[in-house]
């Protein structure tokens, strides 16, 4: 089956399986989650951020799993992963937005610099147009905390970064006003940003408080603490 448990070897064969999508997607899991230093793991997955595969609901397998699976593995590689920036940066074009946010987190969680420019690019025409909902469909235009957050991970703190990511302090979403927060707060290290986070731990949905939580752990703010 292919969530039982497998070792390394295993995984690295399943992954090679591009006729069965469920096998890919746990191997892909599996080598990312046990942090695989074989020298087969990056190229495999590499190839498997280049499969595009339309949803199958029978199968529980959602539009390019595999591809999905492959950028969040990469992610968590790190110095290992770096042959596969130029693959994620390729992905950020992705029609598909599930995949541009799989490959926005992968690049964040690698520090990848190269990805600042085009991480900004995405998010340049502001909360009115990236941040907007698309027509049918609970979505944004673009996956705005995914790039939010890995512009805040990767850490260039330059004028130009900071004038992209403020506007979306503005947003009527609370998860995307978490987002842009912890990633300025993280840039620039400015109690404000904290303070807002904080204000959201008090919000009335769930998801928001968590995320509120999550965003002050992830940007390591200690004045948070009492109040958490």
């Amino acid at each position: 089956m292919a969530g039982d448990p497998i070792t390394e070897p295993e995984a690295l064969r399943r992954l090679r399986l591009t006729d069965d999508p469920s096998a890919q997607y746990y191997a892909a899991w599996w080598l990312g989650r046990n942090r695989s230093t074989h020298p087969d793991t990056v190229p495999l997955l590499q190839q498997a951020l280049r499969q595009r595969r339309p949803r199958d609901p029978g199968a529980g397998v959602e539009e390019n799993a595999v591809a999905r699976n492959a950028a969040r593995a990469l992610g968590k590689l790190g110095a290992s992963a770096t042959a596969a920036i130029p693959d994620l940066l390729a992905t950020l074009d992705d029609a598909d937005p599930g995949l541009r946010e799989a490959a926005a987190r992968a690049l964040g969680d690698l520090r990848a610099e190269a990805a600042v420019a085009p991480l900004m690019a995405r998010l340049a025409s502001g909360p009115a147009v990236a941040g907007a909902q698309e027509p049918g469909t609970p979505r944004l235009q673009e996956p705005c905390d995914a790039l939010l957050e890995a512009l805040g991970q990767i850490g260039v703190a330059d004028a130009a970064v900071l004038a992209v990511i403020r506007p979306f302090v503005g947003h009527e979403r609370p998860l995307i006003r978490s987002a842009a927060c912890r990633a300025l707060l993280q840039l620039t290290g400015e109690a404000h940003w904290g303070e807002q986070l904080v204000a959201l731990l008090q919000h009335q949905q769930l998801q928001v408080r968590r995320a509120a939580l999550m965003d002050l752990g992830a940007a390591g703010w200690r004045p948070a603490l009492e109040p958490i």
